[in-house]
């Protein structure tokens, strides 16, 4: 069987070809277009018994026939279809067999060919511009991406790479598709011209710390500026919008990580009055001492006295073990794959894995409560939650404090008629 199918006969043929395990790649209309507004003009398919990987032509130039019906009935015809990044690919194709192999710490970066560089370089701005790049350009690019991974599909599956692929990717797709309502003017003013009412996020969620980043189109959603009036472009779709942070994340956080209980809920005022500063310093303070090691003057007081036993501990057993397992998450950091690595270092990446595994599943429970309804989780800051509330569903606000309350996370809230926040 030739390697384009184009027409329905050799679609067919691949449907009833038996195979059950296929690599998959997505080539969408255009690169640089966001995945919800974009649109499928090829989709790669290598199955893992084949000698060769197959492109199948949705709509594309040098082909007359468009096979955007029968694509659907071929996917499900897989048990597993291993991808380069879930998260991306469930944009076009919605697929429960779908598996991501390049989960952290693997940052593979989707190479190109000199094809492609050419004609991105000469008309990135065409919407439709991979409908013009030759196919066999396409197919050779798939071709390189296959065999850069296909080692991948054999590694033995680690507890971290099931929480990847069933939460991690599902959640930070969900937000992505949701997208935030902006005031086009306004944010034209502050950020670039725009189509359209809504703009749309993008996680990298391939990061040394497995932090997901944040960035599409050069504007970091989860680093807006508080003081230059940019938050004024976002505005609910519905009524109002209400933020919900949680209130000192990390010293939380850590806490669970040597057995600690706060005597209070507000602990950014319990240090201030064990450091005996005022409350924006005592903050300063504490996140200093979480993050580049306990000063001298406080290394009496009984959190921190847990905090450097912890840093202390953990690096032992990674020196010894070679490496140390995330709670929640179960990633692993392992010694031979870091460079430069301190106890102070070690303990700052295991702190910010444990703030997005907690986070992945505040925010799985989130989107399972807010299945149906028209208010939506919109944006996500790490410690901070922004929904677009709709005012007939205002019951449902107790239901979202009740996951915080499950994982035992103390919350403040603000709301506004745009991100502002204006008084």
């Amino acid at each position: 069987m030739y390697w384009l199918v184009e027409d329905e006969e050799q679609l067919n043929v691949l449907i009833n070809s038996g195979y059950k395990k296929a690599f998959i790649e997505v080539i969408p209309y255009n690169d640089t277009i966001h995945p919800v507004l974009n649109h499928v003009s090829l989709v790669y398919i290598r199955p893992l018994e084949a000698s060769k990987g197959f492109m199948v032509c949705i709509t594309h130039s040098e082909s007359l026939n468009a096979l955007n019906t029968g694509i659907d009935k071929l996917l499900e015809k897989f048990e597993i279809l291993y991808c380069r990044d879930k998260k991306e690919i469930l944009h076009y194709f919605p697929n429960k067999t779908l598996y991501d192999i390049t989960p952290p710490p693997h940052t593979y970066i989707r190479p190109t060919t000199q094809t492609h560089d050419l004609y991105y370089r000469e008309h990135k701005d065409n919407l439709e511009l991979n409908l013009i790049i030759p196919i066999v350009k396409h197919y050779e690019l798939c071709e390189t991406i296959f065999r850069d991974l296909k080692a991948n599909i054999n590694i033995e599956k680690t507890k971290y790479d099931e929480f990847f692929n069933s939460r991690v990717s599902m959640v930070f797709n969900a937000i992505e598709r949701n997208g935030v309502r902006i005031h086009n003017e306004t944010f034209e003013e502050y950020f670039h011209p725009v189509d359209g009412e809504y703009v749309y996020t993008q996680f990298n969620l391939k990061t040394t710390t497995t932090r997901p980043s944040n960035k599409f189109k050069n504007v970091n959603y989860a680093a807006l500026n508080k003081e230059n009036g940019c938050r004024k472009s976002f505005i609910p779709r519905n009524n109002r919008f209400v933020e919900i942070d949680i209130s000192a994340y990390h010293p939380s956080l850590a806490a669970r990580l040597i057995n600690y209980e706060f005597t209070t809920n507000d602990i950014h005022s319990h240090f201030a009055t064990l450091y005996n500063v005022d409350y924006k310093k005592s903050k300063e303070l504490t996140f200093k001492q979480l993050y580049g090691g306990v000063f001298e003057s406080y290394k009496k007081l009984e959190f921190f006295q847990g905090i450097e036993k912890y840093v202390g501990d953990n690096w032992k057993k990674f020196q010894s073990d070679g490496f140390i397992e995330c709670p929640v998450s179960g990633y692993r950091y392992e010694k031979e794959k870091l460079q430069n690595m301190n106890p102070q270092k070690l303990f700052n990446y295991v702190l910010q894995n444990l703030e997005t595994s907690m986070n992945v599943r505040i925010l799985w429970d989130m989107f399972c409560i807010l299945r149906n309804y028209k208010t939506k989780l919109v944006l996500y800051t790490y410690d901070s939650f922004l929904f677009d509330l709709d005012d007939s569903e205002e019951n449902i606000l107790e239901e979202i404090r009740n996951v915080f309350k499950k994982y035992q996370l103390n919350i403040k809230e603000i709301e506004g008629y745009d991100y502002n926040f204006s008084e």
